[in-house]
């Protein structure tokens, strides 16, 4: 009889995964890329939406860059203290390394309010069958979901297949994605509370 393995630490799990990630080969990387970005272009979540928030891929994240010549309003973020800040981007505009040596758009992009986003691409580490997020130990994207005028907002977590672990460990600040999106699809997260 199999013993269920421990539980691992937010910071076990982290590094666990993020090694993975590390060791794709180039083209492994590109191909499960392309491959979730099917399963999200595919999905009613994603045709209905007029205005999406994406993430520029840093450190051999799943790569959305086939996704932004579809004819949408894109934001990405810029990290503004503690807090994230979404400013409208499309190819072609200018951009520039923040604070965590992610690319971001210039300050000076016009800003996209909340009240005009239709769906959230949430970079992770990993996520667990209960739509919980590991995210890189700032804290930015759960204080910005835990937000009353963000909770209604439908947020799928974008990672690879091997980044969907059974459970998370989880803090009070912790709220679970409305789903996950990984090479091998898309699925939407049941919330019972």
């Amino acid at each position: 009889m199999n013993t269920p393995e421990p539980l691992l630490t937010k910071a076990e799990s982290r590094q666990s995964l993020l090694q993975t990630r590390k060791s794709l080969s180039p083209e492994a990387w590109r191909e499960k890329s392309d491959r979730l970005c099917n399963h999200l272009q595919t999905s009613s979540l994603f045709t209905q939406a007029k205005t999406i928030l994406g993430y520029f891929s840093f450190r051999q994240e799943p790569d959305l860059s086939p996704l932004w010549t579809t004819p949408k309003k894109w934001g990405f973020p810029r990290c503004v203290g503690k807090e994230l800040s979404w400013h409208i981007w499309q190819p072609g505009d200018l951009l520039h390394t923040g604070a965590y040596g992610i690319l971001e758009p210039l300050p000076d992009a016009p800003k996209i309010h909340q009240s005009e986003v239709d769906l959230i691409l949430v970079p992770a580490v990993g996520c667990d069958l209960r739509g919980y997020r590991l995210g890189y130990g700032g804290g930015y994207y759960d204080r910005m979901l835990s937000k009353t005028e963000w909770e209604s907002k439908v947020a799928i977590g974008i990672i690879f297949e091997f980044a969907s672990i059974a459970q998370l460990p989880v803090d009070s600040w912790d709220r679970p994605l409305y789903g996950i999106c990984t090479e091998s699809g898309l699925e939407k997260i049941q919330q019972t509370s």
